[in-house]
């Protein structure tokens, strides 16, 4: 049985760790640096670091927050936002990433996957997607759309299409983000994430939703995927509702007997 592999998400605004519902409305949380040391100390297995700001921004993502974060924690760390040529990547991985996440930028110049996966190797490149529902059509014949630049720009791609296109290209990985589930701790978008699970063969990340640990056990067992982002269990705004990895991973363990990685 393969290891389920939980995943904090930082969505990062001027050093900060700020949470949102479907993709608005972002309220802080607290410092990147602080909560990232907490949540590798509570035994995380990865770490994902948007800058959600610098695509739509057109700059460069947040080095200085990436070097403080990465200061911290000793599992692999995703970085996205901002990273626009292969000078970029080299600069966000010399800041102490391990993988790259692109988003917006690779809709708008799909070769760079390809770049970045010859520079530095398919298991570097992360292909982020931002999905949302919208009605069946001969454009769209999955049902789900992807957008850009912060959930705010439809694309006319469909999900399931640019996932596959995305594994041509030489993406290593998919994080699926859904944008009606985010924020909602309902539950993971499990119907698209199961199918680009069950088209690529890619490991693939469920994003958005989680409001307890079935959820996340949902995640791998009725959507095949390889990790979740638990993000909204972790840390909310206000703080007023969180649980701990350790919660986590011992309710997937004993619950839904699922294999997980020790925590420390």
């Amino acid at each position: 049985m393969l290891t389920a592999r939980l995943i904090a998400c930082f969505d990062i605004v001027e050093g900060r760790v700020t949470k949102a519902r479907r993709f608005q409305d972002n309220i802080d949380v607290g410092d990147a640096a602080e909560i990232a040391a907490a949540v590798y100390a509570d035994g995380v297995d990865e770490v994902i670091f948007y800058d959600i700001l610098a695509s739509a921004q057109r700059r460069q993502a947040d080095l200085r927050t990436i070097e403080a974060v990465a200061r911290q924690v000793f599992v692999p760390l995703t970085v996205g936002g901002g990273i626009r040529s292969l000078e970029d990547m080299h600069a966000v991985l010399d800041a102490g990433a391990e993988k790259i996440s692109l988003d917006s930028m690779a809709v708008r110049d799909p070769e760079i996957i390809a770049q970045g996966s010859k520079e530095f190797g398919r298991q570097c490149m992360v292909q982020s997607m931002q999905v949302k529902r919208v009605p069946v059509t001969p454009k769209i014949p999955s049902g789900y759309e992807v957008f850009i630049d912060g959930a705010r720009v439809a694309t006319g791609l469909d999900a399931v299409e640019w996932a596959r296109r995305g594994e041509e290209l030489g993406a290593g990985e998919i994080v699926v983000n859904s944008i009606d589930q985010d924020g909602t701790h309902e539950g993971y978008e499990l119907h698209i994430t199961g199918t680009i699970a069950n088209t690529v063969n890619l490991p693939v990340i469920a994003s958005g939703g989680a409001g307890n640990a079935d959820h996340v056990a949902d995640a791998f067992k009725k959507a095949s995927s390889s990790a979740a982002i638990i993000s909204s269990l972790l840390y909310s705004p206000r703080m007023e509702r969180t649980l701990s990895v350790r919660d986590v991973k011992a309710d997937l363990a004993k619950a839904h007997d699922l294999s997980v990685r020790p925590c420390p």
